[in-house]
């Protein structure tokens, strides 16, 4: 019975220890039409295969839409198809 009320008043201070050190996942980093090429070509899905690297935009050529440069614009636009779940 101790050792039940001990555990149960240890247990809480457990929250206020750091926790370790997470590991982490590798980020995709757009780097260009290079690394979106890529990215199509190994989508194994339906439209992957079916459609392929399909730049209607033309980002891969001159996508400075803001003035930020294209690779900024590329992850502009990236974040913003992953936040609205396209």
């Amino acid at each position: 019975m101790k050792q039940a009320v001990i555990l149960g008043l240890l247990a809480p201070a457990a929250a206020f220890v750091a926790p370790g050190q997470s590991q982490a996942t590798p980020k995709t980093v757009v780097q260009g039409k290079e690394t979106l090429v890529g990215l199509a070509e190994s989508n194994g899905d339906f439209l992957g295969k079916t459609i392929g690297y399909w730049d209607p935009f033309k980002l891969g050529e001159d996508g400075d839409f803001w003035g930020l440069g294209t690779e900024a614009t590329i992850g502009y636009l990236r974040h913003a198809e992953i936040k609205h779940g396209r």
